[in-house]
């Protein structure tokens, strides 16, 4: 279980480092990008060990069927992930496209799974997207909106949520968690 802190923690710190130490960012210029990635990707590596290695400690009992909703929500989570960077309507509507995608997916997942690694993932990645938005917020001021880009940008992006949904579902039963039963135990 400690991994799996240790993993969450660092995924938050490395994000929140250019919000919370401007000026040592500053100073550290483009080498910070470098290490920034290495912490990154050192705290999927601690998450996906710390959670796969988790003794499963029961917290609550999802109530049954409801994985039918995780499934519906994960098509706007991965569809926001990829609307901010696609520059298309959706990003010109919504200040933040991807953190938003992270919460609904920490909030599908946590509907799902009532055991206390996946309170520490997925309640841990959502309160870290929420406080990301608010420091962004905090730190820019008022968002001018974009203009919005062509609508076709937004089908490239749903065409490929549907694709990666359909990878995440194979991938999910190749590791023993279908997501489609509906009811999880």
């Amino acid at each position: 279980m400690a991994l799996l802190i240790l993993g969450v923690a660092l995924w938050a710190f490395a994000h929140f480092f250019k919000r919370l130490f401007p000026a040592k960012r500053a100073e550290i210029g483009d080498k910070a990008k470098g290490g920034v990635a290495l912490a990154l990707l050192a705290s999927i590596v601690a998450m996906v060990i710390g959670y796969r290695g988790a003794e499963f400690i029961p917290v609550y009992t999802p109530i049954p069927g409801i994985g039918h909703l995780n499934n519906l929500l994960m098509i706007p989570a991965i569809f926001l992930m990829g609307a901010g960077s696609a520059k298309g309507v959706v990003a010109s509507k919504i200040r933040h496209p991807m953190l938003s995608g992270v919460t609904v997916w920490a909030v599908a997942h946590l509907l799902v799974n009532g055991d206390v690694a996946s309170i520490i993932l997925f309640g841990g990645l959502g309160l870290w997207s929420l406080v990301q938005m608010y420091l962004i917020n905090r730190a820019e001021g008022a968002w001018s909106r974009p203009v919005a880009g062509p609508i076709s940008k937004d089908v490239r992006v749903l065409i490929v949520t549907f694709v990666l949904y359909a990878v995440i579902a194979f991938i999910h039963n190749w590791l023993g968690y279908s997501p489609f039963q509906g009811t999880y135990g």
